[in-house]
């Protein structure tokens, strides 16, 4: 395992790497750094996803490794690559979109709204955090390590996949919090990726992951609880 000081260091470079991309993709098509919007959202998005990786750099090192691993080159099957690369286009598109929808003045959402997005945006990474807390496995590509268990309580005994809850609440809360309602589209665009990243998740671990077949025979809903 890497020394944790190290990984520590490794999550600030990454971070600071993070945000500069972050800012170009909100007020390059904003136009101006007149977007208090997306002031807002990157500020809530940055120290919440900071907040996250403090924590579990000092209580579970191991689990910040796992999720230090991402993106589509760090995922071994083919599909994973493909849905990867869909998920962080369509991540980066909704920042696009919802600048220029500020910059061109096609929607307009009230003050209430966008904070009430924000909070949506805090809770969504209140609920990546309480997964990761319940499973130290939750790594950022789909892999099955030695020995890995099948979690089936907590929000795990709720539905299959809490963490992509979370994303589904992320994604429908980030089109508001940026200030834009045509933004939506591209939310609701972004979905098939979701749920094919999910449905593929659910192959490989029932192929690779003993045990999990039977727990979905028992948590029946993969994403929302009575519906799906």
């Amino acid at each position: 395992m890497t020394d944790q000081n190290e990984l520590q260091r490794r999550a600030r470079r990454r971070t600071i790497r993070f945000i500069p991309i972050l800012a170009l993709l909100l007020f390059a098509p904003a136009g101006s750094l007149r977007y208090w919007q997306g002031w807002l959202f990157a500020f809530v998005f940055v120290a919440s996803s900071s907040a996250i990786g403090i924590y579990f750099s000092k209580h579970d090192p191991r689990l910040l490794e796992r999720r230090m691993k991402a993106g589509p080159a760090a995922e071994s099957e083919p599909s994973q690559k493909v849905i990867i690369f869909l998920i962080i286009a369509a991540f980066a598109l909704m920042m696009i979109v919802a600048g220029l929808d500020h910059r061109w003045h096609w929607s307009q959402v009230p003050v209430w709204l966008v904070l009430m997005a924000n909070g949506a945006v805090a809770s969504s990474f209140a609920v990546f955090f309480r997964v990761l807390k319940q499973n130290s496995y939750a790594a950022s590509t789909v892999t099955v390590e030695a020995g890995q268990p099948v979690i089936s309580t907590g929000l795990y005994g709720i539905v299959r996949h809490p963490m992509y809850a979370g994303a589904l609440l992320l994604i429908g809360a980030m089109p508001l919090a940026l200030g834009s309602y045509w933004d939506l589209l591209v939310a609701v665009a972004a979905l098939p990726a979701l749920i094919w990243r999910l449905l593929d998740e659910e192959r490989i671990l029932a192929r690779d992951l003993p045990g999990y077949a039977d727990y979905c025979r028992k948590v029946r809903y993969r994403l929302i609880p009575g519906v799906w």
